[in-house]
């Protein structure tokens, strides 16, 4: 796991010192799929907790899990996250897979599923995060699942569709859900137009959305995304009516 896809975490999920990274499996006909899910220290003095699902991006890909549960990298990811009053599930995508394949798809939802009930969190309070491919993934699910995420949070990300209107149709589904975009203008990568239209699209369809674009700034957008300190405190203020 690289330094910068750490300091992704770290920016998004704040920092601590306790709380564990914790392995788990579901099964989806005809084999078994790995996730991980982080729990804080303090559930069980906690009312329902929010649940952030976290898309990786392509470099993640395995099995097995892809954040490190022990030694140094385990202990890192522990402080990174445990600060933030939230169950994090944290799937991993299937080598040569996307998000948006139909085996990805009923493993993150079954996940979810899966963690909603074991942890008895908020079912109003679930919010989606993605990078890079993972970006992606958040417009596939958000458009999938219209009425199960209470907000969206893409980082250098695009649509999932391949032909025709790639964006009006993402956006209708999504509709007023939540969403704050980040992409760097110099991203050589995922080019900084999939968010300007996704961005235009949900405009359009009155939706709400915001956009931070930064000039100068190539795919690894995640190093900005860290000085947004708005971003935690403002996802975990949506909630589903």
């Amino acid at each position: 796991m690289n330094n910068q896809f750490l300091s992704l975490l770290g920016g998004l999920f704040s920092a601590g010192d306790s709380g564990a990274v914790q392995n788990r499996e579901i099964q989806i006909n005809p084999g078994s799929y790995d996730y991980q899910v982080y729990v804080p220290a303090n559930i069980k003095n906690s009312r329902r907790l929010p649940v952030i699902v976290f898309l990786h991006g392509i470099r993640e890909r395995g099995t097995g899990g892809f954040v490190p549960t022990e030694g140094g990298f385990g202990k890192i990811i522990r402080h990174y996250f445990s600060q933030v009053p939230a169950i994090i599930l944290l799937p991993q995508c299937r080598p040569g897979k996307y998000w948006s394949d139909p085996v990805m798809d009923e493993m993150v939802i079954k996940a979810l599923d899966q963690t909603i009930e074991e942890f008895d969190a908020d079912e109003k309070r679930i919010y989606l995060t993605g990078v890079s491919m993972g970006g992606y993934g958040v417009w596939h699910f958000a458009a999938a699942y219209p009425e199960k995420f209470a907000a969206l949070v893409s980082i250098c990300g695009g649509s999932s569709l391949t032909t025709g209107d790639r964006f009006a149709p993402v956006a209708e589904k999504v509709g007023s859900t939540p969403a704050w975009l980040f992409h760097g203008a110099d991203d050589p990568i995922v080019a900084v137009s999939e968010s300007r239209q996704i961005v235009a699209a949900l405009k359009a369809a009155n939706g709400n959305v915001k956009y931070n674009e930064y000039a100068g700034v190539g795919h690894n957008v995640w190093l900005n995304v860290l000085a947004e300190k708005d971003l935690l405190p403002w996802l975990l203020q949506q909630s589903l009516k």
